[in-house]
């Protein structure tokens, strides 16, 4: 018997998990995924909205103003990637100035008080790769970017450090609400991985939490997929833009952006498609064509034989287009964040406090004394100086050995990562934490040399190793003479 079951372990059931973990609370996380951050918070723009576009007085506007203002502090604790960019709408006609003046008055009305209007001149001096025919641009300094998954495995891994339990590959097939012998009520989850039992239940479940609230309430919600596509661009074309730069938003969404990563790649994306596949995660040549049509709209030039690999993700989009968060109105102890679609990478920390809030209403816990807000730093290789490499490399020599020559990932940042909090198993879940694979060759070089190093680590056949759990083994057997052998 738990205290509190969470439903997912995307960013925002991690910011819950990490938020109640500052609480003398039995915690546990429950995910179908085998990893932290393996759906909608691994594939997204990674944008940290400043809080412009939301209507005034909307979930999403009053949790994007309070979770962007979280990320400075939240970065330096975790140690993940953040920076405050700023970001640019951009104007191509008349009528479009009346569209940035709106959203500048919304903006301010959600309580920035750093938006402008720039006009050519300007935007071209700060973004010279900006397309002439835009006329204005709406600037929003406070706007940033983010490592969305490695935010969400900072935020798990600080998690399980203060005491809270995660079970992967446990999909959720049942769950109800029982009556306890002493009369007390209390939620019963039966999942892939056997039977949880809570108190009081957080549904974080992304794109299935409608069909975790239907099966208890009968107030039912619809969660509608929402496809994005993407490019991603190397690195070498860092300089393509500092900003992220939109085009005015439409009925979709704010349209397709352009911006650096926080690892300085550059994204173009996304589409923005309902579809009815909640798993419906290919690309197509049409949605990657739209991509870069649109971003040629905003760009001077886009070199597309710099693109090293493409994406999707989906979006858990409701039709009333706001936040669901808080206790259901007719099951007590439940409590549901549905719809968190952008802004929700802006919104997480604000969301965990909001979850936090109500389940200490309900369950009334001690603040936990020993509560550790930080999480260990492992040395980003990359980012060091010859003379820092040096350093680490004379008291790890495992520093030295070069894994992923793209992203220069070092043996000893891989070792740290399988022996993390979590403890990751597959090539995904490694990728995440340390970029090994996402270089210009897309593991073309390195990916056996993992492979080895996870079978090494773990103490398991190199042909049981996965790409992203399950049965996506990589190696079918040990030669060519067994494969001979098993089809003849």
């Amino acid at each position: 018997m738990f205290d509190c079951m969470i439903i997912g372990a995307g960013v925002v059931g991690c910011s819950i998990a990490r938020e109640l973990s500052r609480y003398n609370l039995d915690l546990c996380v429950l995910d179908k995924e085998e990893d932290a951050a393996c759906v909608t918070s691994k594939a997204n723009s990674g944008i940290v909205h400043a809080g412009y576009d939301a209507e005034p007085g909307s979930c999403k506007a009053l949790f994007n103003a309070r979770g962007q203002r979280m990320f400075e502090k939240l970065s330096r604790e975790l140690d993940f990637p953040f920076k405050r960019c700023g970001s640019i709408v951009l104007g191509f006609k008349e009528d479009d100035i009346a569209v940035l003046n709106s959203l500048m008055e919304r903006g301010t009305k959600n309580g920035l008080d750093d938006l402008r209007i720039i006009g050519k001149e300007e935007l071209s001096l700060i973004e010279p790769n900006i397309s002439e025919n835009a006329v204005a641009a709406l600037l929003a300094p406070s706007g940033g970017i983010v490592s969305p998954y490695e935010m969400t495995i900072a935020l798990a891994e600080n998690a399980t450090q203060n005491g809270v339990k995660f079970f992967f590959g446990a999909k959720v097939q049942s769950l109800e609400k029982l009556s306890g012998r002493s009369g007390g009520e209390f939620f019963r989850a039966k999942t892939s991985k056997g039977c949880f039992e809570s108190k009081i239940v957080i549904n974080a479940a992304g794109l299935f939490a409608d069909e975790i609230n239907n099966m208890l309430s009968a107030i039912k919600f619809k969660v509608i997929p929402r496809k994005g596509e993407y490019c991603l661009l190397d690195s070498s074309e860092a300089g393509l833009v500092s900003h992220t730069v939109f085009q005015t938003p439409g009925p979709m969404g704010k349209g397709v952006l352009a911006t650096q990563t926080a690892d300085g790649n550059i994204l173009l994306g996304p589409t923005s498609k309902d579809v009815l596949d909640k798993e419906d995660f290919s690309t197509t040549s049409d949605g990657l064509s739209e991509v870069l049509a649109k971003a040629s709209r905003s760009l001077k030039k886009i070199p597309t034989d710099k693109i090293i690999t493409s994406f999707a993700g989906l979006r858990a989009h409701v039709e009333s287009d706001d936040f669901i968060a808080g206790e259901s109105e007719d099951v007590k102890g439940l409590i549901n964040f549905i719809g968190i679609e952008s802004p929700g990478l802006s919104a997480a920390p604000a969301l965990g406090e909001k979850a936090a809030q109500i389940a200490c209403a309900i369950l009334s816990p001690p603040r936990k004394h020993s509560f550790n807000p930080f999480r260990p730093k492992t040395p980003r290789f990359r980012e060091l100086s010859n003379q820092e490499r040096q350093a680490l490399i004379e008291g790890d020599p495992n520093y030295g050995k070069i894994i992923c020559r793209c992203e220069k990932v070092s043996k000893a940042e891989i070792l740290a990562a399988l022996r993390s909090p979590l403890k990751p198993s597959s090539l995904d879940a490694i990728k995440r934490r340390t970029r090994v694979g996402m270089g210009r060759c897309q593991s073309g070089f390195c990916m056996m040399k993992l492979v080895g190093i996870i079978s090494e680590e773990l103490g398991a056949s190199p042909d049981a190793v996965t790409k992203f759990g399950g049965a996506s083994t990589l190696l079918v057997c040990r030669n060519k003479s067994e494969l001979k052998e098993e089809f003849e």
